[in-house]
């Protein structure tokens, strides 16, 4: 079987990654905006902060007992997976119409791991309704914990889409 023959340096060099050739490459600015603001990135916002709401609830229904918490926790469960499939829902859009972010493998890493958090979320918020104090010890406040730990993660690859491949922002901000 013949050998490839071997590149010289300057060969070698000129290799380039097929990915970053596509020409829907540099193409990942946001399409479902607000006066250029991605809507994803501001949606996001409640989920986040809700997820770390519910468990927080839950923490201080263990130190204090006082059933005003699990209370407090289905409705930040509650809200908080309503606002995730809003925000999930925007997106799944752009990640499906934008060609510069639908290529780049992160994106749909931050995909899966959204939806992996919708669930979680949901099993949250749905195990609270029959019984809000009673759920709480032990399964509510690990499965706010895991949902906790999983939007720190989610949020983290999409904040490294945000900054390092700078998805969802303007190129030209005279606009």
């Amino acid at each position: 079987m013949p050998m490839r023959p071997k590149r010289t340096w300057s060969q070698r060099r000129r290799l380039a990654d097929p990915i970053e050739e596509h020409a829907a490459f540099d193409k990942t600015e946001s399409r479902i905006a607000l006066a250029g603001h991605p809507l994803h990135a501001m949606m996001v916002t409640y989920p986040i902060a809700l997820a770390f709401l519910t468990f927080g609830a839950d923490a201080l229904f263990w130190w204090t007992g006082d059933p005003f918490w699990p209370r407090v926790a289905v409705w930040t469960a509650g809200v908080g997976f309503v606002a995730g499939v809003f925000a999930g829902i925007t997106g799944a859009v752009e990640l499906l119409i934008v060609p510069g972010i639908r290529i780049r493998a992160p994106s749909w890493t931050h995909f899966i791991l959204a939806c992996t958090l919708l669930s979680v979320m949901g099993v949250n918020w749905g195990y609270r309704l029959p019984d809000a104090q009673a759920a709480v010890l032990p399964f509510g406040i690990l499965i706010s914990a895991l949902g906790m730990g999983m939007t720190a993660v989610t949020g983290w690859h999409g904040g490294k889409l945000v900054f390092d491949y700078r998805i969802g922002t303007q190129r030209d901000h005279s606009d």
